[in-house]
């Protein structure tokens, strides 16, 4: 999949009003760019975008009360009530020393100029790492939401991105042994190590709403224990509304700032990750979409086993996995098999969830997937074997409604090929509006959009050189009030997907498929196949139009069949000596 960039050919149309008063018009991504005029900023309309519950009306909205309200333990309620009142003091702090920095290092310096420059970059510098610290001393949520920043490449200043990343995987919280045992005493009513019959304090890994733990049951299995921090269900509710407070007071300071959706996707997402047998309700379905709409594939997808009888909504003990993290490639290529065919097989699976299921793994970071070979391949004659995908953390999960999804998999087939009819018409099905569907569409595939209208085979080649990326990042840096203004626009939904394709792109990068070529092959091909689907569904009593998809189809065959031929040969032309003709 595509990364998140927007394309350099949009500036006669992007250029927005500048405010009068230039104390008002710096701000976190003013100095990232030229705003979007406060005037032409609507109010966002979830029901128009056909979600559940609005800002503010849903439990998870309502703060520290809510969460004291529905706790029976008084030394929780205690706890709930010191842990708010400082969290909302660091909140205020931090949002006030932002504001101030954005407002007044700028003062007196002229916008553009090599000084301005530098001052944009140090102050997104200084930000970035107050927010950085503020994730880190409140912990929980905070620490899911900086997550979240670290994968949005493109779409926020690379400063928090980049100062994000370098830390939030690394520095997740560690529960101590005995929090441990009081989550397994409050959820199972006993000890781990009466649990299990053997049980290693040491967690494996560490994430931002749990830990994992090595353990083998009384019958001799060898399992994985999801172990949730402590106390963190009945903290989440008001770390959410404090960090609304923050985002909507920075909101207010700065109104091209305006990235409220990050902060009601966690609002939404939170409850849900942290039921633990609602991850595993995920998992056995991710499973059987796989077996029943894409058989092809299936048993090259897997998920460990879920043993019910041992999880709970704070705890989830899984089959232990012998295989290798996805981005490690000296140990899948110990196992026999090739980094390539893991990351064809990633690019295949997860266009399957997005284009024909519908409902799609959203966290598909590496550290929440593994390989290994195939359990029933067999060595073939260059000594390799088929490599097998096991997602793991399914608390995170979209689903794409029928219009979404078929308007989502068409214009990605327009994006493939060339198609700038298809791609104008979805993407303003999709929200993004004829005055940014150009914008969407490089956003998506990380080319500018003279690129992505290229009809001949060369606009799939992207080179992926320093100088690419650092061309990309100055148009990020440019327009990106306009990415702030699309983001509000598209549905949550289709903004999950843009963190999925940015994710995905970096297991791929890791791999050393970073300028794959066949990702767009399987993209196109997948994207067709959905998009030939849904037209099936919505004729089947017509034998003429079953007809006509018929022939559809081969054409579609006989397009990527001369795609890849092409490609092919683009590639060798890459390894001929220069002068020679190709």
């Amino acid at each position: 999949m595509g990364s998140l960039v927007p394309c350099s050919s949009l500036a006669h149309s992007m250029r927005a009003s500048r405010p009068d008063n230039p104390r008002t018009a710096v701000g976190p991504w003013y100095v990232y760019g030229r705003p979007i005029s406060p005037g032409k900023v609507r109010s966002r309309d979830v029901a128009r975008r056909g979600e559940v519950g609005s800002r503010g009306y849903s439990p998870w909205g309502r703060g520290g009360a809510a969460a004291i309200a529905s706790s029976d333990d008084p030394s929780t309620s205690l706890k709930i009530c010191t842990i708010v009142p400082l969290r909302l003091f660091r909140d205020a702090v931090t949002a006030a020393v932002i504001a101030f920095d954005y407002k007044y290092s700028f003062w007196g310096v002229e916008e553009g100029s090599a000084e301005w420059l530098k001052v944009r970059h140090e102050v997104h510098n200084r930000c970035a790492h107050r927010i950085q610290e503020l994730c880190f001393r409140n912990g929980g949520i905070y620490i899911k939401l900086g997550q979240h920043i670290g994968q949005l490449e493109y779409v926020v200043p690379q400063e928090y991105v980049q100062t994000m990343r370098a830390s939030m995987l690394k520095r997740c919280p560690i529960s101590s042994y005995d929090q441990v045992r009081s989550v397994f005493m409050k959820e199972l009513g006993h000890p781990p190590e009466n649990v299990f019959a053997e049980f290693d304090p040491v967690p494996l890994a560490s994430a931002s709403l749990a830990q994992v733990h090595a353990a083998k049951t009384h019958d001799g299995r060898k399992v994985a224990v999801k172990v949730q921090h402590i106390h963190l269900t009945d903290t989440a509710v008001a770390d959410i509304v404090t960090v609304d407070f923050l985002v909507n007071f920075l909101h207010r300071c700065f109104p091209a700032f305006d990235y409220r959706w990050l902060v009601d996707e966690v609002r939404e997402s939170a409850p849900k990750e942290l039921d633990f047998l609602f991850e595993a309700r995920n998992s056995e379905k991710c499973l059987d979409n796989f077996r029943r709409l894409s058989p092809h594939i299936a048993d090259s997808i897997y998920a460990p086993k879920i043993y019910w009888n041992l999880s709970t909504p704070r705890l989830l003990t899984m089959e232990f996995m012998d295989a290798a993290e996805i981005t490690d490639v000296t140990g899948i290529q110990r196992m026999g098999i090739q980094p390539a065919d893991v990351s064809k097989l990633v690019s295949e699976a997860f266009a399957e969830m997005i284009f024909k299921h519908g409902f799609v793994h959203c966290d598909p970071h590496a550290a929440n997937m593994m390989a290994r070979p195939l359990p029933s391949s067999k060595w073939n004659i260059f000594r390799r074997k088929k490599p097998q995908l096991i997602l793991l953390d399914h608390g995170l999960y979209k689903e794409l409604d029928f219009l979404t999804r078929t308007s989502y998999a068409a214009l990605w087939k327009g994006l493939v090929f060339a198609d700038v009819n298809a791609i104008k018409e979805n993407s303003v099905k999709l929200g993004a509006g004829e005055d940014l569907y150009a914008l969407f569409a490089g956003i998506l595939t990380m080319r500018p959009w003279k690129r992505v209208i290229d009809p001949s085979v060369d606009h799939l080649v992207l080179e992926g050189s320093e100088g690419d990326r650092s061309e990309l990042q100055m148009y990020a840096s440019q327009y990106l009030p306009q990415i702030s203004e699309l983001l509000r626009r598209l549905p949550r939904v289709i903004l999950l997907m843009l963190k999925t394709n940015d994710c995905l792109r970096a297991v791929n990068h890791a791999l050393g498929q970073g300028s794959s070529l066949e990702t767009f092959l399987i993209i196109g091909r997948i994207s067709s196949e959905a998009v030939l689907e849904s037209k099936k569904m919505l004729n089947k009593r017509s034998f003429l139009w079953g007809l006509s998809i018929w022939f559809e189809k081969i054409l579609l065959e006989a397009r990527l069949f001369g795609m890849k031929v092409a490609l092919r040969l683009l590639q060798f032309r890459k390894y001929l000596p220069k002068g020679m003709p190709a």
